[in-house]
């Protein structure tokens, strides 16, 4: 199942068009042309994230999204205000009402792209902390309001004074900032004192990507998240360094607000992340996982999937994915076991980010992957199988300088009552071996069992 994105407007037009570039990236759209409207629809359907306008007649978008942010029941759901161009009063008010995100009108289809993804992957995360603490959503808000109200440490790469305080002074007041000069300071900087890393793309004396590619590369650093800052003209090399790994842009010139707003945003996700391991190192020793990859093993996925079988019984429905990296073989031959394990812990980490909160994500074996999605049919899982398959086949591995292109085949079985893991597993594991002889690449679906 995909994420689900609610689009607010009043306009049909402007929602039909968000709506088609929304479902050409395999998102589940739901529309709304009121506030009224998405405040209802909020409190029967799953959102994952909104997307709305900010002027509307009647509830305007502000009024909505404080709402929204009122609400224990949905205050966690990222909001996405759109506004006119260049109205930082607008943008302003938005920040106040709670929302996460803003983008202005004309839309450009790379920024609305990056700004959903990059919020989704934070609600992924509120999603796992809320999970694994135990809180419910009416029982949580004191729990996060905690965690958001944290001061963070961000170091700004920058090797022009007036440049570098333009990004510092906006958020000193807010948070502690440290300005380097110099690269070789950045890399010396770990995960557990650094919250942010600014980097800038109209440097005279570095290369801001190559800085960037090193950051995601060294293991000290990799976790740490990145907001890049350049000019309109850098577009190309924006797009560039979101394959790299960055975490958001921001151009020249500086709006102060908007810099604020993208770097909580990122600091928010920075501190769920850190939350969240805390409380599964509290109960490590009751986590079986991989050593390499830190996804749970093939004895943590056996035991996490019983409880989905047991439902399954009582005819709730689930599926699995088995995943298979392509010609891994070749992989670990010509360019030796070290490049095959970072190989492995890079689809490992793009596996477990684009997946749901809920999902049951392990490394079975090899370079062999298991998904369990609860609550999903075979059509469903298809889909999802298939929108991974796009995203790591159609995005380079960048490993030790050189980019690695990377393909995975996947097969998919629905779960039926009665059936044991080893007779689901064997069905989807039927389905994979049908995709690697049609040519590899590809995801396919095992034939339904009908129910005894």
């Amino acid at each position: 199942m995909s994420a689900r994105i609610l689009i607010v407007d009043d306009l049909a037009p402007n929602l039909h068009l968000l709506q088609v570039k929304l479902s050409a990236e395999y998102y589940d759209v739901l529309l709304a042309q009121s506030g009224e409207k998405a405040l209802e629809m909020v409190e029967t359907e799953k959102v994952d994230l909104i997307l709305m306008d900010a002027i509307m007649p009647g509830l305007d978008g502000f009024e909505t999204c404080q709402a929204l942010k009122s609400n224990p029941q949905t205050y966690h759901i990222p909001v996405i205000m759109v506004t006119a161009l260049d109205s930082t009063k607008d943008r302003i008010r938005g920040l106040e009402a709670g929302a996460d995100d803003f983008i202005t009108k004309p839309i450009d289809d790379f920024n609305l792209l990056a700004r959903v993804r990059s919020l989704l992957r934070l609600k992924m995360v509120t999603d796992q902390l809320l999970s694994h603490t135990g809180h419910s959503l009416a029982n949580s808000r004191v729990v996060v309001e905690e965690i958001i109200r944290r001061k963070g440490h961000i170091v700004i790469l920058e090797d022009h004074e007036k440049r570098a305080l333009q990004l510092s002074k906006p958020l000193e007041d807010i948070h502690k900032c440290s300005i380097m000069k110099d690269p070789r300071e950045v890399m010396a900087c770990r995960a557990s004192n650094t919250d942010l890393i600014v980097v800038s793309l109209t440097a005279d004396s570095f290369d801001g990507l190559r800085v960037c590619a090193s950051l995601k590369f060294d293991q000290k650093t990799t976790n740490i998240p990145i907001l890049l800052v350049g000019t309109p003209e850098d577009e190309n090399r924006f797009v560039r360094a979101y394959d790299l790994g960055i975490n958001d842009t921001v151009m020249r010139p500086i709006e102060e607000q908007e810099l604020i707003a993208r770097v909580n945003t990122q600091l928010k996700r920075k501190f769920y992340s850190d939350a969240l391991q805390e409380n599964f190192n509290h109960d490590l020793e009751m986590v079986v996982a991989d050593p390499l990859t830190g996804l749970g093993n093939r004895r943590y996925f056996e035991r996490s999937v019983k409880p989905l079988f047991a439902s399954a019984d009582n005819g709730e429905t689930f599926s699995i994915i088995v995943f298979d990296i392509d010609h891994f073989k070749r992989v670990n031959d010509i360019l030796g076991h070290d490049i095959g394990d970072d190989v492995l812990k890079e689809v490992a980490i793009r596996l477990a980010s684009n997946m749901r909160a809920i999902d049951i994500v392990s490394r079975y074996g090899g370079e062999e992957f298991m998904v369990a999605m609860p609550d999903t049919e075979q059509d469903e899982a298809l889909q999802a199988a298939d929108r991974i398959r796009a995203l790591i086949g159609g995005t380079p591995i960048y490993v030790e300088g050189q980019a690695l292109s990377v393909t995975l085949s996947a097969g998919i079985a629905e779960v039926t009552p009665g059936e044991k893991l080893r007779d689901v597993f064997k069905r989807a594991d039927s389905a994979l071996y049908k995709a690697k002889q049609a040519g590899r690449n590809r995801v396919l679906g095992a034939p339904i069992k009908k129910a005894a």
